[in-house]
């Protein structure tokens, strides 16, 4: 069996229609829903886009792999989805973004070369690459953000589109008056990108894996990594002026939060894209673009459903559908994400398995707390392996997608190294002091700040928008102290001996004895004679001379 694994980046969990949203219409992801499970308790292991991504593919918490910002490496070593699918006979490719950045350091101490095929997979996160390009090819007086190689603008340069940079020129940005109306600026939102809408980014990646699925027999794991509908928020017409101000929400915020914030709250509250957010008229403008860009993101899925139907894939294709973490659009008096509100750290989950054993669960939801590292484990199982759980963290769903009831965890976590932030220097913090983590039983969630800060505290079944955050005061002490618990239970994990499985250490025990290793024995009988057979009898005798 194939496995399409889409992910969309900064993609909201409610930002769908099955999921709820009132106006923005996604029959695509819709049908997907229908014939599979739409998990709606899903979370990231960490809310920003590197390090979440780094627990997606190896499976493992951000803790333990310990990339956890955008372009800290990944270290040589990290067994990714790639290494263990490739054991299972399952080619593993990508197609789009990763946000990996090479132990450059580590490939050079082991002799590792990016030329070789071990390398080449060092260099690209465990992945064989069919297309990469990350998508944020920024540019200021110190060069490009991103400085690999872009196929897309070596697409559009291909198409017409001129200039060293046509990502930034054409893709996003707008014209006014003959000027540039870059989508770097919020107030350009609203304007269609200067770009054919079937050049622009979703559509040119979703023909890229048209022709991937065309060329490649399989069996294959296929990443299609989305850029979109992260920012820049601007987007080509026709799905630039699909949705205006009147269908924005009101903002999920209260003035509560701004009284006597905990001191991260507070400092995130004060950053320039929350304060961004916090005027009307930047709403105003981003969220219809970003539910145009979402909506463009759903008509390209049904592209991708469509040639699967038609070319008889779909029978024997596992599709999941899911996004990296959220987008708070100014809910909680912030914009982007970071911290670990549901618009934030909470992400869609959908899984169609086309296998007969999932026809019972075939347009259910399922409401068990998932963390995404579950992903890794379950496309594992799916290829018939048996999932290494002294190197994967996560759990398999397929039980969930078959209609079982597995014993399953009581806590979600997620954790955020924010020691590269302004935040961060704002609050005086060393760099190791800069980590949150986030524990969540269904019910109660905790943040816990490193630095010597007080944690924070919601009830989602009295107060499901996190308004009033409990550790304020001291009438939910006991709650506190037993998510403490979880967390000190997690954090006793064992997450580090990755070479040597329980089984290995099972099969180990004794064995020493059998190859004369016999220390502490008072005379012997305390073990089997054969154990010291080797050790009994006449002493042999010395050499003359000697």
């Amino acid at each position: 069996m194939n496995i399409l694994f889409i992910m969309y980046d900064q993609l909201r969990f409610d930002y769908l229609s099955c999921a709820g949203h009132p106006t923005l219409h996604t029959p695509n992801f819709d049908r997907v829903a229908a014939r599979g499970v739409r998990f709606t308790n899903a979370y990231v292991q960490s809310p920003v886009c590197g390090g979440s991504r780094m627990c997606f593919y190896t499976g493992r918490y951000a803790s333990s792999h310990g990339a956890h910002w955008n372009g800290f490496p990944l270290r040589v070593g990290e067994q990714t989805i790639g290494d263990h699918m490739r054991k299972l006979g399952h080619a593993c490719w990508l197609l789009g973004k990763t946000h990996f950045r090479a132990d450059a350091d580590g490939m050079e101490r082991l002799g590792l070369t990016p030329d070789s095929v071990i390398g080449a997979r060092q260099a690209e996160c465990g992945f064989d690459a069919w297309i990469r390009d990350d998508g944020l090819w920024g540019q200021g007086p110190d060069g490009l953000y991103d400085e690999k190689r872009s196929p897309y603008n070596e697409y559009l340069k291909s198409k017409g589109y001129e200039g060293d940079n046509p990502w930034a020129d054409f893709a996003n940005a707008s014209v006014e008056n003959g000027e540039m109306a870059s989508g770097w600026m919020f107030e350009n939102a609203d304007k269609p990108a200067n770009i054919r809408e079937e050049d622009s980014e979703t559509p040119w990646l979703t023909s890229r894996a048209i022709e991937f699925m065309e060329a490649e027999t399989g069996p294959w794991l296929a990443h299609i990594s989305y850029i979109k509908p992260h920012w820049p928020y601007i987007v080509p017409a026709p799905y630039n002026d699909m949705y205006g101000p009147n269908h924005v929400p009101a903002p999920t915020r209260h003035e509560v939060e701004r009284d006597n914030p905990h001191p991260v709250f507070g400092a995130y509250q004060q950053n320039k894209i929350a304060e961004a957010f916090q005027k009307d008229e930047v709403r105003k403008k981003v969220i219809p673009a970003y539910m145009g860009l979402i909506k463009q993101c759903d008509d390209q899925l049904g592209r991708l459903l469509d040639y699967l139907e038609e070319s008889g894939r779909m029978d024997d294709t596992m599709i999941v559908l899911t996004s990296d973490h959220g987008d708070y659009l100014g809910d909680h008096w912030l914009g982007e994400k970071d911290l670990f509100h549901e618009p934030s750290v909470k992400v869609p989950m959908i899984i169609f398995d086309p296998r007969a054993e999932a026809d019972a669960t075939r347009g259910t939801i399922c409401n068990a707390l998932v963390e995404t590292i579950d992903l890794a484990a379950t496309f594992i199982e799916s290829a018939g392996g048996e999932v290494p759980s002294h190197i994967v963290e996560g759990r398999s769903l397929l039980p969930w997608l078959r209609g079982e009831t597995p014993e399953w965890r009581h806590y979600a976590i997620s954790e955020y190294d924010y020691s590269v932030t302004q935040q961060a220097v704002k609050l005086g913090l060393e760099p190791r002091d800069a980590r949150l983590f986030m524990v969540f039983d269904g019910r109660y969630k905790l943040m816990h700040a490193e630095g010597g800060f007080r944690p924070m505290l919601f009830d989602l079944e009295t107060d499901p928008d996190e308004f009033h955050d409990l550790a304020k005061g001291d009438a939910h002490q006991a709650e506190i102290e037993r998510l403490y618990g979880y967390l000190t239970e997690w954090g006793l994990r064992m997450s580090q001996r990755v070479t040597k499985s329980d089984d290995d250490i099972r099969a180990m025990r004794g064995k020493s004895m059998r190859r004369g290793i016999l220390p502490f024995l008072h005379d012997g009988s305390e073990v089997p004679d054969e154990l010291t057979s080797r050790y009994r009898g006449p002493a042999p005798k010395r050499r003359a001379g000697e």
